[in-house]
């Protein structure tokens, strides 16, 4: 099993690229420390050096900030938020969805209905006014983010609940007497989480790229840098030192390039209506 999954995983390409991107990306954010060991946001040099600029070879912002350690540094701070905030969303999209497509009845109406009630806000602006009301910060932008994205993932669970519960094998353990909680977590969540694992990398890239969107319009994080908040603070240089967007800008770029090839080579692997027309 182990070796037919290592050869699915090298024969796809997607999933091969994006797993590499990411990890690079991964090791960037774990050296950081070690490459720049000072404070990010300190001052080091005169300000607007561009690009190439021997000891700060990504150049410095507008406050004399280095560049390459403000990327390294963001790195880790922007899969954060990407992580934690898909992982609230998949938390909350998983126990509603599997209660909704197991149950069914007046407790599936209830809980979709509250799902298209969050579906038919706008979802950033949403977000926008819950880091207004609770203060910008990191840990309510990954609230914010993960609190508005997680219908997508209650609608995939339901259906895969929905499919599962009438299967052979619930059947048998209902006859045996299993409680409905053993039933749910033994058999009918397991079997519904195969489109949330590829659709947790799509999460990620979106929550990345709502955080720096958030902080483009000044409701980041101020106590600690992201590739958002860099283009933030540089977006008064735009014209004249477009780099200081630029540089976080292609940071992620990568970073979301490489989340959606994972997502569509997991979706390779997981799925077997595209393994069967390989076949």
């Amino acid at each position: 099993m182990t070796l037919r999954f290592i050869r699915k995983f090298i024969h796809s390409r997607p999933l091969v690229l994006g797993t590499v991107l990411l990890m690079l990306i991964v090791l960037a954010a774990l050296l950081a420390s070690l490459i720049y060991p000072q404070d990010p946001l300190d001052i080091v040099a005169p300000a607007n050096l561009w690009p190439g600029t021997p000891g700060h070879y990504l150049g410095t912002d507008m406050m004399g900030r280095d560049m390459g350690s403000g990327l390294m540094h963001a790195a880790g701070v922007s899969l954060a938020v990407g992580f934690f905030a898909a992982l609230l969303s998949v938390t909350v999209g998983i126990a509603l969805g599997v209660l909704a497509g197991y149950f069914g009845g007046w407790i599936d109406d209830v809980l979709m209905r509250l799902t298209e009630m969050f579906q038919t806000f706008p979802s950033f602006l949403f977000a926008v006014v819950l880091v207004v009301i609770l203060e910008p910060s990191i840990y309510s932008i990954i609230f914010a983010i993960g609190i508005t994205a997680w219908p997508q993932i209650a609608r995939l669970v339901r259906a895969e609940a929905l499919r599962v519960r009438n299967a052979e094998f619930v059947t048998a353990a209902r006859t045996i007497g299993l409680p409905n909680y053993r039933i749910v977590l033994s058999h009918v969540l397991p079997n519904s989480l195969a489109p949330v694992v590829v659709t947790t990398s799509v999460l990620m890239a979106h929550a990345i790229l709502t955080e720096a969107s958030l902080s483009f319009l000044g409701l980041g994080d101020p106590g600690v840098i992201s590739w958002g908040s860099m283009i933030g603070m540089g977006r008064s240089t735009l014209r004249t030192a477009w780099y200081m967007t630029a540089l976080p800008g292609v940071a992620i770029f990568i970073t979301v390039i490489s989340l959606m090839l994972l997502g569509n080579g997991l979706n390779d692997l997981f799925n077997p209506r595209v393994q069967a027309n390989r076949k």
